[in-house]
């Protein structure tokens, strides 16, 4: 368990769906994550979701890690964090927690995926030494895309953890 200024962060538990899919819903107007998904992903072993839970006791964000049984290659699927709580610290502080999780677990890197247009996102990996690996061209769907609008852009952003030279 993580103390910050503010906030706990904790592993996810079931009673935690109801404030997920809220927050799910108020963060992405794309491909967003129904109460199905999250309670499947919430009892699979190769889903990790930590939250982040204020001091009077409401879900304030939330980090998912999925991760293979043959991979030591992680992803980062999703990082969010309630509109109030963004320049706070705790999207940084889910990242860490994320980073810092996987690795004891295993793993050699992270992967992820961003929004090309969201540069708060891509600053905060960068800090984290995640760089580009692709450029994925109408990767996201957005809600309110016209017809032939092939949706938004997204980086495909690695991390690689560096290994021990003992």
């Amino acid at each position: 368990m993580t103390t910050e200024p503010g906030w706990t962060i904790r592993p996810a538990v079931t009673g935690d769906l109801d404030q997920l899919v809220a927050l799910e819903a108020a963060t992405f107007n794309y491909s967003q994550l129904g109460r199905r998904s999250f309670r499947r992903l919430l009892q699979s072993p190769s889903a990790t979701i930590h939250v982040a839970i204020s001091k009077q006791h409401q879900l304030v964000g939330y980090s998912m890690l999925l991760s293979r049984s043959n991979s030591r290659n992680w992803r980062l699927y999703s990082i969010a964090t309630l509109e109030s709580t963004r320049g706070t610290g705790l999207g940084k502080a889910l990242l860490i927690n994320a980073m810092e999780y996987a690795r004891a677990q295993g793993a050699a890197s992270i992967s992820l995926e961003v929004k090309t247009d969201n540069l708060p996102a891509i600053r905060l990996y960068e800090k984290f030494d995640f760089a580009v690996t692709d450029v994925l061209v109408g990767y996201y769907d957005e809600e309110n895309h016209e017809e032939n609008d092939e949706g938004s852009d997204g980086y495909r952003m690695r991390h690689t953890f560096a290994t021990d030279q003992s």
